[in-house]
């Protein structure tokens, strides 16, 4: 998903929901707050829809950069959470706070990767120069549009008190991670290198793989209009 896309359904998103409260205030219908985890730090509202049920939408987001080694190459990655929630709350019994959380995220989530510059780079199983190699560069994402599952607590919209607490356990099934790696060097468009690349890419995608379901853990505090 482009920037200008996700900027797009972002604004549109708060244009509905973030931009309510004045319209539901004094209802006890519509809540807002913010919330972190491991899907970042953002803002949430909760609007009710029928009694035991709830729609919550939102924006989080998280940078993190670090350094990684993979196949013998060290690399600088940066990570970016960037995500809007689209979820419904069923509250069985509504009095307890317990709620089944089902729904979809506009997802954002990407690694951008360079490989740090080193004399020689292992590749394929092949040894090339830093100059045949020249700058060497990795892309990992997932699925735009990513279900997801859970329970939680908390009723931000049905509570005695302007205050909730509230968290969520769940997964967010965003699909078999995209690998794409490039380099810039004159060996860049050889066809040998090109299949040893291809191998190269084929290593990381294996040792990503577990994170097509992200693990979604979740805190947050909600004042109810």
């Amino acid at each position: 998903m482009n920037m200008k896309r996700f900027n797009r359904q972002l604004f549109i998103v708060m244009l509905l929901f973030g931009g309510s409260p004045a319209a539901f205030a004094g209802t006890g219908d519509i809540a807002a707050g913010i919330k972190g985890g491991t899907l970042g730090i953002g803002g949430e509202v909760t609007v009710g829809v029928l009694p035991g049920i709830n729609f919550r939408t939102g924006y989080q987001a998280f940078n993190y950069s670090g350094d990684s080694r993979r196949s013998d190459i060290d690399y600088d990655y940066k990570l970016k959470l960037k995500n809007i929630p689209l979820l419904v709350d069923w509250q069985p019994l509504p009095i307890t706070g317990f709620r089944i959380t089902a729904g979809a995220m506009i997802n954002n989530t990407k690694v951008d990767a360079t490989g740090k510059a080193q004399g020689t780079y292992d590749i394929g199983g092949t040894t090339y120069s830093a100059a045949e190699i020249g700058t060497l560069t990795g892309k990992i994402d997932f699925n735009s549009f990513a279900p997801y599952a859970g329970i939680g607590w908390g009723n931000a919209v049905n509570s005695h008190f302007p205050l909730t607490f509230s968290c969520d356990i769940g997964v967010l099934f965003q699909g078999t991670p995209r690998v794409s790696l490039a380099a810039t060097g004159p060996i860049a468009s050889d066809p040998t290198f090109q299949a040893e690349l291809a191998e190269e890419k084929a290593s990381i995608k294996d040792k990503t793989d577990g994170f097509r379901y992200y693990p979604v853990v979740s805190f947050g505090v909600s004042y109810k209009f």
